[in-house]
């Protein structure tokens, strides 16, 4: 494969492509550079493509009137954005900021489909992971409606460990961040997180978070009121 498929097999959404397709997509991405602040598009854009995060990570976020950020995910290389609107037809729903350097790969619109039509399986293979990406959105929604704040955040930090494999993991999001992604306050998130710690539930040094206490950690995360 050429580097820029290569490049693109590492990416979850294309993992179950054959080489054909990826070099399909390859041939239609053409690379794209944003500094840390950039704004990849706005949510209510029309959308143009398909974004492919090669290095670097961005934050998908959606803005209240109040000017209020939420974030809903924060998207490290190898990964995608900008999927649903490929196969809706509607605009971006969300808003997407590079958080550091970043170097993606862009599909417009109209490539991306024509891939599809030339590969009919592309479109079914990327659909289950999208579908995938939805049930988890749905997952957060139902978290957010009805947990409550510190079940949400005990849940995050046994859901980081899980895929970090390890009671130690790097945490790579400011308090203000995580509040973003929890639909609270920045405070009531340090406030938990010094209750967290006081109770010795988990260890936080630094940029990193070690669970001490999985039990007690489980047992706040299926607090919901």
């Amino acid at each position: 494969m050429t580097g820029k498929a290569e490049v693109l097999f590492e990416i979850p959404l294309f993992a179950g492509l054959s080489e054909g397709e990826l070099e399909a997509l390859a041939r239609r991405a053409a690379e794209k550079r944003f500094d840390a602040g950039d704004i990849l598009f706005w949510e209510g854009d029309a959308c143009a493509g398909i974004y492919l995060i090669a290095q670097g990570s961005v934050k998908i976020f959606k803005m209240a009137p109040s000017g209020r950020e939420m974030m809903l995910a924060l998207e490290r290389a190898p990964s995608t954005v900008a999927e649903l609107p490929l196969f809706d037809g509607g605009a971006y729903p969300a808003s997407v900021r590079a958080e550091e350097a970043v170097v993606c790969y862009f599909i417009n619109k109209a490539d991306f489909q024509a891939v599809c039509r030339e590969f009919p399986d592309v479109a079914l293979k990327v659909l289950a992971v999208v579908g995938r990406r939805l049930r988890q959105l749905v997952a957060m929604v139902e978290s957010i409606t009805f947990g409550s704040v510190t079940g949400r955040l005990a849940r995050m930090l046994l859901e980081a460990s899980q895929q970090a494999g390890a009671d130690a993991f790097p945490l790579n999001l400011t308090h203000q961040e995580i509040a973003s992604r929890l639909g609270t306050v920045r405070e009531v998130v340090s406030r938990n997180l010094a209750r967290f710690r006081a109770q010795r539930l988990i260890r936080i040094q630094e940029r990193e978070v070690a669970i001490l206490d999985r039990a007690g950690l489980e047992r706040e995360a299926e607090i919901d009121v």
